[in-house]
């Protein structure tokens, strides 16, 4: 039996080897969820799903610290950032109870023609059938909780394949679930390699699926989906913030920093690209670079480190390698810009990086932000939207009608007034456009988009 060697992001330390499935095992996963789907008769009943949905929540609260410190641990979120993240997969879970209630389907109006006439019909909702969910390493906890528990909440069997570096969250959560009294095949996670995952979506048993990741692979996932399968895509985005003259930049500075550093810039919607009118762009730099350099890199296990490691050195030298391109081109480093360690890089700031390099044209994933400066707002707008990825964006302004037409103007999914990019509550729709994504990932929205609409027309008998 194969094994998939788990790795911890700050030290390299080996955590645990994982045992791995093969196409045959990942196979018979399939055919379990999708004869459990086939089968009405062991559908769980809407009131047995809230019951197991409110067990787990009552578990990860006991499991709480366990949970957390597997998290920080494989995918090196500092524990204060991963506390947060468990906080949110918890209420998560509770949106999902709240949600199952309303549920609901509609009536359909008839009477409005000869032929509709004696007739009656209404909706309701029904799972879609076999959800399969490939997921990402930045947020072990949360991302689960997404993409397995909307599923469980409208009864459609799940299949979880957990990113390779972070597979130990997800199984610590498979226990929390089948400890909550979730039967067998209901959710299941498998630990195989990319070509075996592709079972998943070429699969003609999967009616859905969910994918976090990168672009590249997301899209060449949706080419390969068998015919009718459904399907919902989060990828990156190349966030950008206009900050106006008038920005209140005593709360501004901490929000960008946050935003721009958080998880070492990990994040689908990290602050990336900040256009800064150039009447402020000094000040706004020198404030930004003594918050960036007062920030704690370093092992995510401790509680005052505020940015720990990439999620593997390559990924260090990546990033290293993109600023140093900038840097050759003009672009000016404020803070930054040299590796700390193998597995580690320091928030950085570039100043003006040519509009072609990396940095200004795809995804950094890591602790870099970008500052430009600009004289007319529209010519930033522009620029900000000059780019094929949509996700999150910001504007930062004490005037309303500047706020207003700049959001109007924006392309992007959500547009934050005064405050990062990176904002989120799991309630809200949160997906990108264009190339950022497909569809929405809230847990409402992943439970609509997880079960569909049947009709019924009653003819009535005139005696």
């Amino acid at each position: 039996m194969s094994t998939l060697p788990v790795y911890a992001p700050f030290d390299r330390a080996l955590i645990k080897e994982v045992p791995m499935h093969n196409a045959q095992e990942v196979q018979a996963v399939i055919d379990r969820a999708y004869g459990l789907y086939q089968d009405r008769t062991l559908w769980l009943e809407k009131y047995r799903r809230i019951e197991i949905l409110e067990k787990i929540v009552v578990l990860m609260e006991e499991r709480y610290d366990e949970i957390v410190f597997q998290s920080a641990q494989e995918g090196g979120k500092p524990l204060t950032d991963t506390r947060a993240e468990m906080d949110r997969a918890i209420n998560g879970v509770k949106l999902a109870i709240q949600y199952v209630g309303q549920q609901g389907g509609k009536e359909i109006p008839m009477g409005q023609t000869a032929a509709s006439v004696n007739r009656v019909a209404y909706t309701s909702r029904e799972p879609i059938g076999v959800v399969a969910s490939l997921s990402a390493f930045n947020h072990p906890i949360n991302l689960i909780v997404h993409q397995t528990i909307p599923a469980i909440a409208v009864g459609s069997p799940v299949i979880i394949k957990p990113a390779s570096a972070t597979p130990l969250t997800c199984l610590l959560m498979q226990e929390v679930y089948t400890d909550a009294g979730l039967p067998e095949g209901w959710c299941t996670t498998v630990i195989c390699d990319r070509g075996i995952s592709e079972m998943l979506v070429t699969s003609l048993k999967v009616n859905f699926m969910s994918f976090i990741g990168s672009g590249k692979v997301g899209w060449s996932l949706r080419s390969k989906l068998a015919p009718g399968t459904r399907c919902a895509l989060e990828h990156g985005g190349v966030a950008p913030v206009i900050v106006e003259p008038d920005a209140d930049r005593s709360t501004m500075i901490p929000a960008l920093a946050k935003g721009a550093f958080y998880h070492a810039g990990q994040v689908c919607v990290s602050v990336q690209r900040i256009y800064v009118h150039e009447s402020i762009l000094e000040e706004v730099v020198e404030e930004l670079d003594e918050a960036a350099r007062a920030m704690k890199v370093g092992d995510p296990l401790l509680v005052d480190t505020e940015v720990g490691p990439l999620i593997e050195p390559s990924e260090v030298d990546r990033v290293h390698a993109w600023v140093t391109e900038a840097k050759g081109r003009g672009a000016k480093i404020i803070c930054g810009g040299e590796i700390l360690s193998e597995t580690c890089y320091p928030p950085t700031i570039v100043v003006n990086p040519p509009e072609e390099a990396k940095l200004s044209t795809e995804e950094v994933f890591g602790p870099v932000v970008c500052v430009y400066s600009y004289s007319d707002r529209n010519e930033a707008i522009r620029r900000a939207n000059g780019l094929p990825y949509a996700f999150q964006a910001s504007v930062y302004t004490k005037d309303l009608n500047v706020a207003l037409d700049t959001v109007k103007k924006l392309n992007a999914t959500a547009v934050m007034v005064n405050d990062h990019t990176a904002f989120r509550v799991d309630w809200m729709p949160f997906g990108g456009r264009d190339q950022s994504g497909l569809g929405i990932g809230s847990i409402p929205d992943s439970m609509h988009d997880m079960s569909r609409e049947k009709m019924m027309v009653i003819k009535s008998v005139v005696l």
